[in-house]
């Protein structure tokens, strides 16, 4: 009985994750396709032990998300030319980055600012400093302290792209977000 009960458990994390993969087929279409037997063609590739460790491991992966181990991957923040006005495309990634932070307060964020070659290198290393100072703000607006964040400027010492042209200029108007402490 608990054997058909974990294969039965087993099918059902299959069928949702496979609703989440990068294929765009969504649930419906995968639980319908197959040779006449509903969802069973798309189950019978995987074998259920294999099937139940991948769906642990990806269940432990969103836990770790949802308790704040991990920080987001996304970590550089695009500015418009002569800005530190942070886009509003940024705030949600913002917002993840303050939801990590308040759950690890043991965590240090370091804002790198970043500016393209335009400009003197003293203004430039003000523009990235007001930029790193913008997120910085929006972080302290959503609860980090002020001990979790360090404010670093690089002008345009540290250009992400070499070029001189505006598709260069855009990837070098940035702050960058690093995290060092545990």
């Amino acid at each position: 009985m608990a054997l058909k009960f974990w294969n039965g458990a087993a099918c059902l994390v299959i069928i949702a994750f496979q609703g989440c993969s990068s294929s765009g087929t969504k649930p419906e279409a995968a639980a319908q396709s197959g040779s006449g037997r509903g969802g069973a063609a798309q189950v019978g590739r995987y074998d259920p032990a294999d099937a139940a460790a991948q769906g642990q491991q990806r269940a432990r992966g969103a836990a770790d998300a949802a308790m704040g181990y991990r920080a987001p991957s996304e970590r550089v923040i695009y500015f418009e030319y002569d800005s530190d006005d942070v886009l509003p495309e940024y705030v949600p990634l913002i917002n993840a980055h303050a939801a990590y932070l308040s759950a690890n307060p043991k965590r240090v964020a370091t804002l790198e600012g970043h500016a393209d070659e335009r400009g003197s290198s003293e203004y430039n290393v003000g523009l990235g400093e007001q930029r790193a100072r913008a997120v910085a703000r929006m972080l302290g607006l959503q609860g980090v302290s002020e001990g979790q964040l360090q404010i670093v400027s690089y002008g345009e010492e540290k250009a992400a792209d070499l070029g001189h042209d505006e598709a260069a200029w855009q990837r070098n108007r940035r702050v960058e977000i690093n995290y060092t402490g545990r």
